[in-house]
């Protein structure tokens, strides 16, 4: 992951290099020789996909003029450091903290789950009555596309809401995550990272960016810092800021990331008698940006 253009432009090896700086974890020896279970580890993750996603960025800057950016979830720390709200160094020293205290003090009762095949009123209706029943903490915690979002909460919760889902003729696939993140579960170690967040370098975007918890185009730099602080415990609006960004007049989308995950699902989040006027690129290598 990132090695081929890390071998190829000394600015992107030298994020892998701050990255490891950060995390205190050997990035490059885990994600290039192969560690799948080490590469599952969001403690591991997070910094190295963060390097990846800013390699990119920096490889790519002069052949981009973006209307916008915007990031899911951990993604959005890349997108306000392409706006230029925060310094490379400091994305990667934040989500090295974030990726430990989400491995760490996720919870052992959380649990997430992804439900696809029903709409957005039969999933709050479910995540309600599962939270009514139990008694527990669950959420809607990320809005992805028309027919797909993640739950998350206490994991007899989450149990409870995949039962109603598959009652109501859909599907509750549990992720392989370690605790219950965007909820209230992740109140106390969010809080450990908006202390962290208080010692960054806050500057105003040179363009807007989407951010998770509005699902909209923010610029002010106060809403900025308080979303981004909000965000751990808050709900991914992924498909609202998609729209948004639709009714804003964007047509093209560059998705700069290792899987092209978003790619995917930007057809299924724009209008439906629109998604073919859209151009969306996933960019995964430098190979991929000849496509620009």
């Amino acid at each position: 992951m990132g090695k081929a253009l890390a071998e190829t432009d000394a600015a992107a090896m030298e994020l892998w290099t701050l990255a490891e700086k950060h995390s205190g974890l050997p990035l490059r020896e885990i994600y290039w020789d192969g560690d799948d279970a080490a590469m599952a580890d969001t403690k591991n993750l997070q910094p190295a996909m963060t390097a990846v996603n800013l390699g990119l960025w920096y490889h790519l800057k002069k052949r981009l003029s973006p209307a916008a950016a915007a990031g899911h979830s951990l993604g959005e720390y890349a997108a306000l450091t392409a706006a230029g709200v925060i310094e490379p160094a400091e994305a990667l020293a934040l989500v090295s903290l974030r990726g430990r205290l989400m491995a760490e003090e996720g919870g052992p009762d959380g649990k997430m789950a992804a439900v696809l095949k029903l709409t957005l009123t039969q999933v709050e209706d479910m995540v309600a009555a599962a939270a009514a029943d139990t008694g527990q903490i669950l959420v809607v915690a990320n809005y992805n596309s028309p027919g797909q979002f993640v739950i998350s909460g206490h994991a007899t919760a989450v149990e409870a809401a995949a039962a109603l889902a598959k009652d109501a003729k859909g599907r509750a696939i549990p992720l392989a995550v370690s605790g219950a993140f965007h909820s209230p579960m992740m109140d106390a170690p969010a809080k450990k990272l908006v202390r962290a967040m208080q010692g960054v370098s806050w500057r105003t975007p040179a363009f807007p960016v989407y951010m998770n918890v509005s699902g909209a185009a923010e610029t002010d730099l106060g809403t900025i810092k308080d979303l981004a602080e909000r965000q751990m415990t808050s709900q991914v609006r992924w498909l609202q800021a998609m729209e948004a960004m639709w009714r804003f007049g964007v047509r093209s989308f560059v998705e700069l990331g290792p899987k092209g995950v978003l790619a995917k699902l930007a057809k299924a989040c724009l209008p439906a008698e629109a998604g073919a006027e859209a151009q969306i690129i996933g960019v995964a290598d430098p190979d991929a940006a000849a496509a620009l």
